[in-house]
Order: C-alpha cells, then structure tokens, then sequence
C-alpha cells in the first residue's frame, strides 16, 4: 500500500480531493491533501507566496514513502521539491499537469502550447498579484463531465491564485531526473490542451504515460477511476 500526497491546481485547494481521498483509502492507501500557500485557510497574502514557499510546503508533508501527486499548476511545486530533496518522496504523479522544463516558469510553459483556452476566464486583481477564474466559465473549463453536486461544491470554493510562483523559473538537475516519475493525461482536458500534455511527454516511457477520458478534473468525474489508475502507478514506482 502506498502513502499519497496530493497537491492541487490554480484557483484550488485540499477541497478538491474531496471524493478521491475516500477512493484511495478504501483501497488500502493513506492519503493526504495540503493547500499551497494562499489556499484554504493559509494568511499569507497572493504578494508574499513564492514557488519556494509553495515547494518548502510540498516537502514539509512529505516523507521518503510518501508518492506525491500534483494537478495542473501543482506539477511545479512537486517538481521543485524533487529538484531541492529528491530522497524525500517515492516518486511523482503529473495528472494533466505542466511538467517543467529547466530554467522554464510555468506561465512559460503555459505560453509554449498550441492553445490557450483558459486565457479568457482570468481576471486578474488590481495589484497584479493574483488572479482569479470567471465562476461563469470555470464549469466549461474544469469540470465539463462532472456531476452537478460537485461542480456546485467547487465553485464558490475557487480562490485566488498568487502569480509570482507561476513566473518564477525553475532550474533542474540530475536531482530532479532521479525521481521516479509518472504521467496521467486526461483527453477530454479543456484547461491543458491534450495534445500539449502528449508533446510534454513524449520522450517518456510509454510505460510511465497513461490516459483517462476526463475533463481537467478527474477527482471529481471519475474518483474510482482515477484511485485504481493511481494505485497501479504506485505499484511500479
């Protein structure tokens, strides 16, 4: 059995893994969520949040057992814990997630794919340390194949989200590539082109790419689906 971290998008918090933490327990696994700094009950204002202070919050939950999760934006600060204390978890799982290129922020990443669908629902605050997503367009985006109750459960529950991680680049080494490393690809994802998380990995092992029909948000469209697939990663990593 294996012992999950899972670290959440933009705009989300711990809120979201709200039906696959029971998914995973009831296969035999521990499994805990965190909110990176600026989410859920954090203090910290979007203007004092760092991806440094988003990693160091990564690596403080974590142990050297410990098979960390990050969707979309929490690609960044998985892999920046790896980068910093690679001994500190047993592998990583991307779900529809940016996977870093060295010396690359995520709104980088972001820029580089053939699409950019998410664009036109940010809002960005007046200060320019943060932005949040239109509630109007968050259902198309994020949670197209969701139940009702679920997408009525997130979204009042969407928050801010601190713009200075995003931009921060990321420099990797052979510490970050000794990770063990897996990747969830969702083919119906409006958020992250599908065809971008191909191209992210496309020099991968086939072994280590797997694919489920969902939206962006697979904890929510198919938690039992998405707990059996991850359960199967952990097994190989």
């Amino acid at each position: 059995m294996a012992d999950f971290l899972l670290v959440h998008g933009s705009c989300h918090g711990a809120w979201c893994w709200r039906d696959l933490i029971p998914a995973l327990e009831a296969a035999g696994h521990t499994a805990r969520a965190i909110d990176l700094p600026g989410h859920g009950p954090s203090t910290v204002l979007p203007s004092a949040c760092t991806l440094d202070s988003c990693r160091d919050t990564v690596l403080d939950a974590s142990t050297p057992d410990t098979v960390i999760l990050g969707h979309s934006w929490g690609g960044y600060p998985i892999s920046a814990a790896a980068e910093t204390e690679p001994n500190a978890m047993r592998g990583l799982i991307y779900l529809c997630a940016y996977i870093p290129i060295g010396g690359r922020s995520m709104v980088e990443m972001r820029k580089a794919a053939p699409r950019q669908p998410v664009l036109e629902a940010i809002n960005r605050s007046s200060d320019g340390a943060s932005y949040t997503i239109d509630p109007e367009q968050a259902p198309g985006l994020f949670y197209h194949d969701c139940p009702d109750a679920a997408v009525r459960y997130a979204i009042p529950r969407l928050c801010a989200q601190a713009i200075a991680p995003q931009t921060a680049p990321l420099p990797l080494s052979a510490r970050f590539d000794s990770v063990p490393k897996h990747y969830i690809r969702c083919r119906n994802d409006r958020t992250i082109p599908p065809e971008y998380q191909q191209e992210m990995t496309k020099d991968w092992p086939s072994q280590r790419v797997h694919v489920m029909d969902s939206s962006h948000s697979p904890f929510f469209a198919n938690p039992n689906g998405l707990a059996a697939l991850v359960s199967r990663i952990a097994q190989e990593i």
